[in-house]
């Protein structure tokens, strides 16, 4: 996503957060709503961030500056969770909204990525989820799965090649996800954490 155009969608959803009743909305996005700050404290992809209410800032609690992709997600995550329970049932992109028109570019953006990096190394693959507050699961020959917000967790697979077959991977979601994030934010959204276990095996933070 390129964050020059990420400036109007930000602003339009900053504007609906001033329209939410905030405990409530917290309570919705089994965050913490911190009166007397004036800000919610939220969880994600490892890090912690305050938002600002009813304004719509957004920090870094470890006092890093928060790229505009980050700051959409937080907003869109807090304005559009419904409280609705994880269910447990995966479902692959193509079962969200709209997912079939989407998911060459999906599958361009995170899955590619996911199989060049980890396709031959699933063990850095669980490692990476691990220090990313994720964990192992029975999927595949190599399975995680990381909260990246409270009520919306992503699970990576990959299956190691062999001479006939190649490497492959797939990236699947909750069945709840549609009632938390556009699909256009989990394919923005499951990229990162690719990219973003890359960082945590590289050593870098």
């Amino acid at each position: 996503m390129v964050y020059m155009n990420l400036t109007p969608a930000i602003e339009k959803a900053r504007k609906k957060l001033v329209r939410c009743d905030p405990e409530p909305l917290a309570s919705r996005a089994k965050v913490t709503y911190d009166q007397s700050a004036g800000y919610f404290k939220v969880p994600f992809l490892g890090c912690g961030y305050n938002v600002n209410f009813p304004g719509g800032e957004v920090t870094e609690v470890g006092g890093k500056s928060v790229p505009p992709d980050v700051w959409l997600l937080l907003l869109h995550y807090l304005t559009g969770a419904s409280g609705a329970p994880v269910s447990g049932r995966l479902i692959s992109f193509k079962e969200l909204p709209d997912g079939m028109l989407y998911n060459e570019p999906f599958t361009g953006r995170a899955i590619k990525p996911l199989v060049k990096i980890f396709g031959q190394a699933p063990e850095k693959l669980v490692e990476a989820a691990e220090k990313l507050g994720g964990r192992k699961v029975s999927l595949g020959d190599a399975g995680v799965t990381i909260p990246f917000f409270p009520l919306v967790p992503v699970t990576y697979v990959i299956w190691l090649g062999d001479d006939e077959f190649p490497a492959s991977g797939n990236i699947l979601f909750d069945a709840s996800a549609a009632s938390y994030l556009a699909t256009e934010d989990y394919a923005v959204m499951a990229g990162m954490g690719v990219f973003r276990m890359r960082e945590m095996v590289a050593g870098r933070e």
